[in-house]
């Protein structure tokens, strides 16, 4: 019997795998398509018969009227509510922070990645992020190492700094906290828990904020 379900699309769904991870994944990119979908004001829809009958996805997406005259619609003020800056994502899983930089750029920031501790201080040394989502889990040097060299420069200084880890115990979060950490969240983390946590600090420091791309 035909079925379709709304499951698949939410953030870390997988089906199930074998041993060899061949069709492993990370359980976001059906959520990014639903969030681009409706940020457009459609949806998307899957549907299938059952094991080995292929899937249908259906993407719904609303008409735009003939525009006239050389018109150019112009985007709702909604959508340029947010704030944006400029983030540095590190993490040595390139599928994960390859994700999350997507969906970061899709909420308004400008995003650079890093796969390691010595090119997230070399990337960081260029684009002086002004918040960093960064791996404690890295190689040549983890997170905690990371952190303490960026707060030794200026400019990081009063950067926002978001910890993420497989430990959530009590003194994982002091270590986070000693090492220059403003935030620790537990992988897997919600990629709208990130944008909420950067959106609130950068709206409590406006209007001294600069625009995303003013770097001195």
């Amino acid at each position: 019997m035909p079925w379709s379900r709304t499951r698949i699309f939410d953030l870390f769904t997988q089906g199930t795998r074998g041993l060899d991870r061949a069709q492993g994944g990370l359980g976001v990119g059906l959520t990014l398509a639903r969030r681009l979908a409706q940020m457009h004001g459609g949806s998307i829809e899957a549907a299938s018969a059952g094991a080995g009958a292929g899937s249908e996805f259906v993407v719904r997406l609303p008409c735009v009227g003939l525009v006239r005259g050389g018109e150019v619609p112009v985007a709702a003020p909604a959508a340029r509510a947010s704030l944006g800056c400029r983030v540095l994502v590190v993490d040595d899983n390139h599928d994960a922070a390859s994700s999350l930089a997507t969906y970061l750029e899709m909420s308004g920031h400008e995003v650079r990645t890093a796969g390691d501790g010595r090119q997230a201080l070399a990337v960081a040394e260029r684009f002086t992020p002004q918040a960093v989502v960064l791996d404690i889990g890295l190689p040549i040097l983890d997170g905690y190492e990371v952190a303490k060299e960026l707060r030794l420069a200026p400019p990081m200084r009063s950067a926002l700094l978001l910890a993420l880890t497989g430990y959530g115990q009590k003194e994982d979060q002091l270590a986070a906290r000693r090492a220059g950490f403003d935030r620790h969240f537990v992988k897997p983390v919600d990629p709208a828990a990130l944008v909420s946590c950067i959106d609130t600090w950068l709206h409590a420091r406006a209007p001294s904020t600069p625009a995303v791309g003013n770097q001195s």
